[in-house]
């Protein structure tokens, strides 16, 4: 059955948060999973704009403040005149007028509302030049639907006409009016005579490498690893993970190749120096002959991946971008734990014991790959074999 996701807006500091890391190319699940929220949300969230950020907004320093308009509302109530109340605020009689007639007068008058209306009534959207001439406007959709870049459009508008600046315009302002559709400026269907055909603006940065995958400083691949690793013959082998929920939690997964041995580690957030840590942690949990590599994907949560190899002397090795079979076996389990642990639950709440009780369950279940044996009991034989 498919999830329904209960909609829920941002505050205006997560709104800040979010548009900051959609301009340093973070992609919309990787922005989603920080705030425990579907792609779906953080698209519909920026789809407005066409994902390009907002001017700010602010008062005029003359604009009565919602504290002024308490004073006011609390004036009403207790009967003061027009002009008491202008006294007080330092405002003139007028001014105070003006503001209660607007807002369903004494009667009806309420602060926050007569806030809210106010700052709705400031909006003054400031028409672009394509919205004012009409000449300028039918040569961009012209050279548009020739396939023309913006860039080129405008590069060749100053070109052509030198000394008219009338027919200049920026590239960002033809940008702007095909992505923000609210300017009802150019057609939304020029959209698909762009390269890249997006429906929303992505910023300059944006890229797969920018979004949590392959920027591990001197990763070492898993071409590289050995042989021995990859036929499962010899235990020691690990494969690695993060397995996420929401609200921004996560745990650290862990698969031994051979026996399929599971270990969980929970962790306070996903940055390396958490992960580097529980995995450090667990490493020495293990005899050495039973931990001789660890097997990664591309995720940054791994950037330190040198401070783990110091410490334990395991060689980590990391799998191609998009390759998630290179590491089946924790893939696989991964699928297992969500038996357990279902996608989008919260789990911060889980502790250590109860992540080592679930992997005990996991770990004591027969599995077909080893012809029905436990991974408990593969495991514990490999421990016997290195004494």
């Amino acid at each position: 059955m498919r999830r329904r996701y209960r909609r829920v807006g941002f505050t205006a500091a997560q709104s800040a948060e979010l548009w900051e890391r959609w301009k340093k190319g973070e992609g919309l699940k990787s922005i989603g999973r920080v705030f425990g929220k579907p792609s779906s949300c953080i698209f519909a969230h920026i789809r407005p704009s066409g994902g390009i950020k907002p001017p700010p907004r602010r008062r005029s320093p003359r604009a009565l403040t919602l504290s002024e308009r308490e004073e006011i509302s609390r004036g009403l109530v207790a009967g003061r005149s027009l002009r008491a109340i202008a006294a007080t605020l330092a405002r003139s009689p007028s001014t105070i007028s003006r503001e209660i007639s607007g807002n369903g007068g004494a009667a009806l008058y309420r602060a926050a509302a007569a806030d809210s209306q106010a700052w709705k009534r400031a909006l003054r959207p400031k028409p672009c030049k394509l919205a004012v001439h009409a000449r300028l406007r039918q040569a961009v959709a012209k050279k548009l639907v020739l396939d023309w870049s913006p860039e080129q459009i405008s590069g060749w508008l100053k070109r052509t006409f030198p000394q008219s600046e009338a027919l200049h315009v920026s590239h960002e302002t033809i940008y702007r009016s095909l992505y923000v559709q609210a300017r009802g400026v150019l057609k939304k269907e020029l959209l698909q005579h762009l390269r890249t055909q997006r429906p929303i603006r992505r910023s300059r940065y944006s890229s797969a490498k920018r979004d949590q995958r392959g920027r591990i400083a001197d990763a070492v691949s898993i071409s590289e690893r050995p042989a021995s690793a990859e036929d499962r013959a010899v235990p020691g082998h690990w494969e690695g993970d993060l397995l996420c929920g929401s609200k921004n939690s996560f745990i650290v997964t862990l698969v031994e190749r051979h026996s399929r041995y599971v270990l969980l580690a929970k962790v306070a957030n996903r940055d390396t120096k958490s992960v580097v840590t529980a995995l450090i942690r667990q490493a020495r949990r293990l005899p050495d002959e039973l931990y001789k590599s660890l097997t990664w994907d591309r995720g940054k949560e791994l950037a330190d991946h040198k401070r783990f190899t110091l410490a334990t002397d395991i060689a980590v090795y990391f799998c191609d971008p998009q390759s998630p079979w290179q590491r089946g076996s924790n893939e696989n389990t991964n699928r297992l734990l969500r038996q357990y642990l279902p996608r989008g639950i919260d789990l911060a709440p889980y502790s250590q014991a109860d992540l080592n009780k679930i992997a005990r369950q996991l770990n004591e279940r027969p599995r077909k790959t080893l012809d029905f044996q436990k991974p408990a009991e593969r495991f514990s034989e490999c421990v016997a074999m290195t004494r």
